[in-house]
């Protein structure tokens, strides 16, 4: 399942977030799965699952006052009259292997997840009130194993989020238009919810624009399923944005190889079609954007719960594979790339200005259809 056979290598991200570069070193892929793949059946927690009608169930929403979601940083505000509702996704965040699925009081990953939210669902608080559910994510581990107990535990972490989806329809103002938003595990979750709860609906017409960003979808196979056609300008509406941000020179081999080896929604392989890649800064797939079109990265401390905004430091393209290149010396991150010169935990910070920025132009384009 391209789910599992992809997100193997997001778990690298955090290792490497817990334990710096040399965790990856230490860590062979065998042994990554020793340590990480639950060896516990799949419990689908038949008691019930969250209540998104209490407010504790969130990490994010309209009304909390201490928010990481209305973090930003110097220079930079909330808005005080939201335009939007804003579904955000969060990326995995939970690494025991004493459960397939996090379990919603679990502070360690809570806390990731916290910090998930500070620095990427923050790129949207200029234009709405921001909505980031908890949810009983797959445990990382999930990715790492072909057992049926990974599929379920994705499973029932997408029940979640079209639980949490549907409470924030019914709480979420009724006259605004919605952005949808997610990361890595986020966005492959909420790729699932475009296609089963909103393509074809009348709700389709209020997304003014959906951001899947860190996760491989065919621009052929996928696409077409989920109801919105791919961004192709700055000021177009009701669109969906992807990339994957690698540095050059970009080697994509083992991203590469699960991609060609997976198979679309319809049996056929994903191999010779081309990843979705909208380019942050220029809106589109097809105009390549210099540094100076950067107006912000995001560069956080080696904590993550720190950073500082730099303008001009990164550039971005669309390679013919659909990999999103931002040059062969971009601006110093802290040392959680993946190998082969993989940005994917830095995918909302390269171009978190930018990202601001472009949702406030398909707000503006947006009308209802």
């Amino acid at each position: 399942m391209l789910a599992r056979r992809f997100l193997w290598i997001v778990t690298i991200v955090i290792l490497l977030v817990l334990g710096g570069a040399l965790a990856y070193r230490l860590f062979a892929p065998q042994l990554m799965r020793a340590a990480f793949v639950p060896s516990v059946k799949f419990s689908d927690q038949a008691n019930g699952g969250p209540d998104y009608r209490r407010a504790e169930m969130w990490i994010a929403r309209p009304g909390f006052d201490r928010d990481p979601a209305l973090w930003t940083p110097a220079g930079f505000a909330p808005t005080p009259s939201p335009r939007a509702s804003i579904f955000f996704v969060h990326p995995t965040s939970y690494l025991d292997r004493s459960r397939w699925n996090a379990p919603l009081d679990d502070r360690d990953s809570q806390d990731r997840a916290r910090i998930f939210v500070r620095s990427q669902a923050s790129a949207f608080n200029g234009v709405g009130a921001i909505w980031a559910p908890k949810y009983r994510q797959a445990t990382v581990g999930a990715f790492l194993t072909d057992k049926a107990d990974a599929d379920h535990a994705l499973a029932l972490a997408y029940r979640d989020i079209r639980a949490a989806f549907d409470q924030f329809l019914i709480e979420a103002p009724k006259d605004r238009p919605i952005i949808l938003a997610a990361h890595s595990q986020g966005s492959f979750l909420l790729s699932r919810l475009l296609a089963e709860r909103v393509a074809g609906t009348p709700l389709a017409r209020r997304i003014a624009a959906a951001y899947l960003v860190g996760w491989p979808l065919s621009a052929t196979l996928d696409l077409p399923r989920l109801g919105l056609p791919a961004c192709r300008s700055a000021a177009q509406a009701g669109c969906i944005l992807a990339w994957q941000s690698f540095a050059e020179p970009a080697d994509a081999k083992q991203v590469m190889e699960i991609y060609n080896g997976s198979a679309g929604p319809d049996g056929r392989r994903r191999e010779g079609t081309p990843i979705l890649c909208v380019n942050p800064i220029t809106g589109n797939s097809g105009d390549a954007a210099p540094a100076r079109a950067n107006l912000g990265t995001l560069v956080p401390d080696a904590s993550l719960t720190r950073a500082e905004l730099r303008a001009g430091a990164v550039p971005a393209r669309c390679d013919p594979r659909g990999l999103l290149l931002i040059g062969e010396d971009p601006v110093e991150m802290p040392p959680y790339i993946l190998p082969g010169n993989n940005y994917h935990v830095f995918d909302y910070a390269l171009f978190w200005a930018n990202v601001r920025a472009d949702t406030g132009r398909r707000l503006d384009a947006f009308a209802p259809r």
